[in-house]
């Protein structure tokens, strides 16, 4: 299991790094990889921490900032998979490390090891910068050049124009359908969801040519939801998994 969260760690921690950073991003990717590496060695997971940093570096090739995928939606599937793997193969383990024991003796309850909240942790930072990339790809594999303007809804890359805002709205539309899903507030989660389509609609029931804005908005916010519910799904199952 917290191989799992590890992966997803070092992927949102570069996809986020790249977002934030434009000059000496080598030097930025380098400190990350060798803090990644530093906590999954006081973890006893130090092997998983190296795996992770490989991973995350390819990402950042086959996952550009800007243009399509050079692999399409492969890339997240294959993530998904490997993630999925790691918390089938080990969910829990028998050494939790100087951070885990640490974690055993001053966490204020007892019911979440130091391995879900590092799971919890991987997924909240992948969702914030990684679950953009993974909207614009889907959008743009879908709409190919259709997806492209000033402004993007939900990655800031490329968006119909009418559609703005979605760099700050995407992300914590994850968060927050993440955080709902796993407390199990579904009544909540469904009026979050449908107060979003309302609040868009005279958006895009401008749009009456082509209907792109619409079919925009559609695919963003169903890869947006899907990717948040896949991160909860993947913690509940490490949870009865452990």
């Amino acid at each position: 299991m917290i191989a799992a969260g590890l992966l997803l760690l070092a992927v949102g921690a570069v996809d986020l790094l790249r977002q934030m950073i434009r000059a000496g991003r080598a030097i930025a990717f380098a400190v990350a990889a060798v803090a990644l590496v530093a906590v999954s060695a006081g973890l006893d997971a130090v092997v998983a921490g190296i795996l992770a940093v490989a991973v995350a570096a390819i990402w950042t090739w086959v996952v550009p900032e800007t243009g399509p995928a050079r692999a399409g939606l492969w890339p997240v599937a294959l993530l998904a998979l490997a993630a999925a793997a790691c918390v089938v193969v080990a969910p829990g383990r028998a050494r939790p490390g100087l951070i885990g024991e640490a974690w055993a003796s001053y966490r204020p309850g007892e019911s979440v090891s130091i391995d879900v909240a590092v799971l919890v942790v991987g997924c909240l930072v992948f969702l914030l910068e990684s679950g953009n990339a993974v909207v614009r790809i889907a959008l743009r594999s879908e709409m190919g050049d259709r997806a492209t303007g000033e402004g993007d809804r939900e990655t800031g890359e490329a968006a119909p124009p009418t559609l703005k805002g979605g760099r700050l709205i995407g992300p914590l539309e994850r968060i927050l359908v993440f955080v709902l899903t796993l407390t199990g507030a579904y009544t909540l989660l469904a009026a979050v969801l449908a107060a979003k389509g309302i609040v868009r609609f005279p958006e895009i029931s401008r749009d009456r040519d082509d209907g792109d804005r619409a079919e925009y908005f559609l695919i963003g916010s169903l890869v947006s939801w899907v990717t948040s519910l896949a991160a909860a799904f993947l913690v509940w199952w490490g949870v009865h998994a452990g």
